[in-house]
């Protein structure tokens, strides 16, 4: 390993600076204050401005200002190198978080046909890919036929509606595919430019400032760089007469010309020009027209420059107790080794002159920050400039590490207006995205959502259900409450049924009222008063039960309609069946031989009724022990609607009280039927034959017509099975003892039911 002294370091600096200074600077323990930052200046200057500085550069070459390959980051392949200049790599998600900013999602790329374009290019892919944006082409232009690379490029820019291009390439491809967009007059495209060629000459060029205009990029960000001023003023062509820059900055400043020693040529632009003299005054020269600010490779130098003074300072500051090589020791102030100076300047960290932070990472970047830049032609085409619009800082949190302002930029359209960069239109509220075959995913069709879904907001991948109590309005993109639906007395339907349920009940009173008005008449006393009295008062109560099938289902109403329903219709059929029984036994134990006449007193037909009613109370107890009837709200059967009903517990249960009342209906029949040769003016078996026929028929229909309807329907059904049935047994039983007792008085004797004389037909 090479030992350098210190005094060696940097032989350029010139005697008069002294480095007696020099020396004493590095071996006193100061802070990095006003001696530092003059001699950041001086190691700027020397860089800058002498041609010797080769030792110099031995270790400045390693602190990198301008080279962003990501390769170099590999610390196997180039363990000793640093940059102040941002990695490529950070460059891809900054570009792809542009490029979401501005709501694209279809771009094409342009890369140059060199490592930095296609490796470059391939990553930037990848990182848009991700964050969800397609990219229509990549283009590669080649330098070795540019004409035609570029012609071939601009065709396929052209072909595609893409509006935003970005461009991966450097100045040597970039310039042919420029001016062939101009050739062709390509207007309209966006141009994302990277830090490569953000600030090249290709916008230097009148003619490409069209198709320019607008281009939005990341540029290398710019800082203060302390005695810059100081250093410009202090040019001049007889100080450093070896530099031949310096003459031809001093040409284009003062727009004179050195004399060149050739006669003819010296006399020619002596028409033109005026012979520069070395007593033009660089102060009275405004510094804005140095374009200072925008010298940002040279704040990197400023950086690297700063970071090898910190590690130098730091180095030369190393207590022997307190080092950070082997026993804690450190290297010698006037020899040490460059590998022990690259281990102070790979963990420096300090803030520069323009308050940024700076230090080095495991990989030897410096925090990626970046300036947004946007290029903007002024309307009459004569003027440009670059406008700061935004940046973006590693440094800072997530969230906060990107700024952009909007109104500050100037699109190539002339106007604040964002483009328009999409494959597809984002699908509105209520549509969902379908991919087409074949496509990138940016490319889609919009499709309404099945039915019972929504997409409340725009641009949607998927649809989803509604909560359950709420239902997709007409337009599918927003979710709105069930409508609850019972079956209400303010219902058209319900106030009907309740009509219908008030006037049966009331009918039937008025039977019983004229059964009891005529109480001891033969027609009443003869159908046996007390059990028709029973029946009748039944009957109205089963009248009255479809009221607690009406209105909102409660706990209660749940609990009682359809087994109060079932008990009282238990005790009408079960007084019919007594009713039948009592004639049957009435005129069969009038034999001698008869087994009947011990049945034929006058409590046997309470206790059929007794019997009869016993059963259903039996199978009614069970059924609200163990599943009981319940208010539930259904939000199954009708997707639109929530139908507030009476969850009837145990189905099994429900339909084994509707059996038993088919079956006393039945067995009443049966015994009717059984009774039809009775004498014909006594004998009621064929009005019961006929009410318990209508009665099993309307229980035999209401099973599917309640199974096929749903909410209020269903309810209204049961309701009217309740009424008919109801109605058929009072019409079939009742109306001809009515028909007598109001209409035939005469006939209401002894002698006609008994058939003992001659009466006028009814």
């Amino acid at each position: 390993m090479v030992t350098i002294n210190i005094k060696d370091l940097f032989p350029s600096i010139p005697h008069d600076v002294g480095l007696d200074w020099f020396g004493d600077f590095f071996s006193t323990e100061t802070s990095l204050g006003n001696n530092l930052t003059n001699l950041v200046v001086e190691l700027m200057s020397w860089f800058l401005t002498t041609t010797s500085f080769s030792t110099m550069v031995k270790y400045l070459n390693s602190i990198s200002y301008g080279s962003t390959i990501e390769m170099l980051s590999d610390k196997y392949q180039f363990p000793s190198f640093l940059r102040t200049m941002p990695n490529d790599k950070f460059q891809f998600p900054v570009l792809a978080r542009l490029v979401k900013h501005f709501g694209w999602d279809w771009i094409g790329i342009v890369a140059s046909d060199n490592e930095y374009g296609i490796l470059g290019s391939q990553n930037l892919k990848r990182v848009l890919a991700l964050n969800g944006v397609c990219t229509a082409f990549t283009e590669i232009i080649s330098l070795s036929n540019p004409q035609k690379s570029a012609h071939l490029a601009v065709e396929v820019v052209k072909k595609f509606s893409v509006t935003v291009v970005i461009a991966y390439a450097t100045i040597n491809e970039l310039m042919p595919f420029m001016e062939e967009i101009n050739k062709q007059n390509v207007t309209g495209k966006v141009w994302l430019a990277t830090v490569g060629w953000m600030f090249t000459l290709v916008f230097t060029i009148k003619e490409l400032w069209k198709s320019l205009n607008g281009t939005l990029g990341l540029a290398v960000h710019r800082g203060l760089v302390p005695g810059m001023s100081e250093f410009f003023l202090s040019l001049h062509p007889y100080i450093f007469p070896d530099d031949i820059f310096i003459r031809s900055f001093w040409e284009e400043i003062f727009g004179c010309h050195w004399p060149t020693g050739n006669s003819l040529q010296d006399a020619f632009r002596n028409q033109t020009q005026n012979v520069c003299t070395g007593v033009e005054q660089l102060e009275k020269y405004h510094l804005t027209k140095f374009n200072m600010p925008n010298f940002r490779y040279t704040y990197n130098i400023h950086k690297a420059v700063n970071a090898l003074a910190h590690g130098l300072h730091d180095l030369i500051l190393c207590k022997i107790s307190n080092g950070t090589f082997g026993n804690t020791t450190c290297s010698t102030t006037d020899s040490f080794k460059p590998w022990q100076l690259l281990h102070y300047v790979r963990n420096v960290s300090f803030n520069d002159s323009s308050g940024e932070t700076i230090y080095f990472d495991k990989n030897g970047d410096s925090p990626a920050v970046y300036d947004i830049v946007n290029f903007q032609v002024s309307s009459d085409n004569t003027m440009t400039k670059y406008v700061q619009v935004g940046y973006s800082d590693s440094r800072l949190p997530l969230g906060c590490d990107i700024f952009i302002n909007n109104s500050l930029i100037l699109w190539s359209t002339g106007n604040t207006q964002i483009p328009h960069s999409v494959c597809s239109e984002p699908c509105p509220p209520g549509f969902r995205k379908v991919v087409r075959r074949g496509e990138p995913a940016c490319c889609f069709d919009c499709t309404p959502c099945p039915k019972g879904e929504i997409a409340n907001e725009t641009g949607a991948s998927n649809c989803f259900r509604c909560p359950e109590d709420q239902w997709p309005n007409e337009k599918q993109d927003a979710c709105i409450n069930k409508f609850v639906e019972f079956l209400s007395y303010e219902n058209a339907l319900g106030a009907s049924l309740t009509s219908a349920t008030v006037f049966s009940s009331l009918i039937t009173i008025s039977v019983l009222c004229t059964f009891i008005r005529h109480r001891y008449t033969p027609v009443v006393k003869a159908n046996n008063r007390e059990l028709s009295y029973l029946i009748l008062i039944s009957m109205v109560l089963c009248f009255l039960c479809p009221l607690m099938f009406i209105g909102q289902p409660q706990s209660v109403t749940c609990l009682l309609r359809q087994t109060g329903f079932g008990v009282i219709f238990s005790i009408s059929i079960s007084g019919i069946l007594a009713k039948t029984i009592t004639v049957v036994i009435a005129f069969k134990a009038t034999k001698p031989d008869s087994k009947l006449r011990k049945f034929a007193g006058p409590k046997t037909p309470y206790y059929v009724v007794l019997c009869g009613t016993l059963v259903q109370v039996i199978i009614c107890i069970i059924w609200l022990t163990t599943s009981p009837p319940f208010p539930d709200l259904n939000m199954k059967n009708e997707e639109h609607k929530i139908i507030l009903e009476c969850n009837e517990g145990s189905v099994i249960m429900f339909y084994c009280m509707l059996g038993y009342l088919g079956l006393l209906a039945s067995v009443s029949f049966i015994v009717a039927f059984l009774a039809r040769t009775l004498p014909d003016s006594f004998n009621e078996a064929k009005f019961i034959s006929f009410s318990m026929i209508l009665f099993v028929s309307v229980w035999l229909s209401f099973i599917p017509a309640y199974l096929s309807t749903k909410g209020k329907y269903m309810v209204a059904v049961e309701i009217f099975a309740i009424i008919v049935s109801g109605a058929g047994t009072i019409v079939c039983m009742f109306s001809p003892k009515c028909y007598i007792l109001i209409l035939k008085p005469h006939l209401n004797t002894r002698q006609y039911l008994t058939g003992s004389t001659n009466s006028t037909n009814i």
